[in-house]
């Protein structure tokens, strides 16, 4: 899904792989960051600890933000999308949170650039890369998701049913997205 961040002029592409098969997670993303030398940032999380494309959206949208504003941690907004994305200060423990593992099965990507041209390339370039099905429900909530996702982000029964409106589901996402906010305010 390819969108069109007008405020920072960059186009964002999130979407999913499902069946997803690498031995070793840390050189797949060596081999496949080096994407970002054509002005683009790409990163890679274990889909089961997304709560839906909103979820990496706002974390991009606040790493796009950071690096307007100067507040960044990071240096690059691959790796600044990563730390909202799981509402921490710290690369390391962000990587270690939602990042892909040897054992990811199911991952979400980001891309983020600034020629929408450019962004399709690189997704084709490293939708080869990554052997798996392009599959955007990897980033949909399902019950096994939900379990996992409350847990990591420390999210209680509690909170989810003061936030429920009919749907036990879109309250997660908006707690989620909440936290990644959350992180902005923190800095």
């Amino acid at each position: 899904m390819l969108r069109f961040i007008e405020e920072y002029g960059s186009y964002v592409e999130i979407t999913g792989y499902r069946e997803v098969a690498f031995a070793d997670a840390e050189t797949f993303l060596k081999a496949n960051r080096s994407q970002t030398s054509n002005g683009v940032d790409v990163q890679f999380f274990d889909a089961r600890l997304i709560a839906s494309w909103q979820h990496l959206y706002y974390a991009v949208l606040n790493a796009l933000a950071a690096f307007r504003d100067k507040t960044n941690i990071s240096k690059s907004i691959a790796v600044e999308s990563v730390l909202y994305a799981a509402a921490q200060r710290q690369i390391h423990k962000s990587i270690a949170k939602i990042g892909i593992k040897p054992q990811t099965t199911d991952m979400a990507m980001v891309i983020v650039g600034k020629n929408s041209k450019v962004v399709e390339q690189v997704l084709g370039e490293v939708s080869a890369a990554v052997g798996g099905k392009p599959d955007e429900s990897v980033l949909e909530l399902n019950a096994q998701k939900t379990a996992k996702i409350r847990d990591v982000f420390c999210i209680s029964q509690k909170e989810v049913e003061s936030a429920t409106r009919g749907n036990a589901e879109e309250p997660l996402v908006d707690l989620v997205v909440e936290r990644v906010a959350l992180l902005a305010a923190q800095l």
